[in-house]
């Protein structure tokens, strides 16, 4: 407590701030000359075709993307018609004994019978 009266006599009470003579009264003749007098017109920019046609080109590039994304997650691994002609008749033989058995279709002993008719045909 006894330091703060130290400083306080040292320094004093009174306020170093003070305002210049005046300065309210030319506050607004000075803040109205930095303002111009004429007021900025706005250019206005007429849209070109481009500008117009992009929301459509983003909307067809859009649409495409996602045909694209379906038809690859779509796509499934059943041979198709070129495929199957493509196979030979073995693998034919092999594709449809497993359909079978995928979808029993046939209980165990006809595909026994099956399984022995053919290799008697092959031998």
């Amino acid at each position: 407590m006894r330091e703060e009266e130290n400083i306080l006599k040292k320094v004093g009470t009174q306020n170093p701030f003070t305002v210049p003579e005046g300065y309210f009264e030319r506050l607004t003749s000075e803040v109205m000359a930095f303002i111009p007098d004429e007021t900025p017109t706005k250019v206005v920019k007429m849209p070109t075709l481009w500008d117009r046609m992009k929301p459509w080109a983003y909307m067809a590039a859009m649409f495409v993307g996602a045909a694209m994304l379906i038809r690859i997650g779509s796509t499934s691994n059943e041979p198709t018609i070129t495929n199957q002609l493509a196979l030979d008749d073995n693998e034919l033989e092999m594709e449809y004994i497993s359909t079978i058995i995928d979808g029993a279709m046939m209980d165990d002993y006809s595909l026994y019978m099956f399984l022995s008719d053919m290799n008697e045909e092959n031998y």
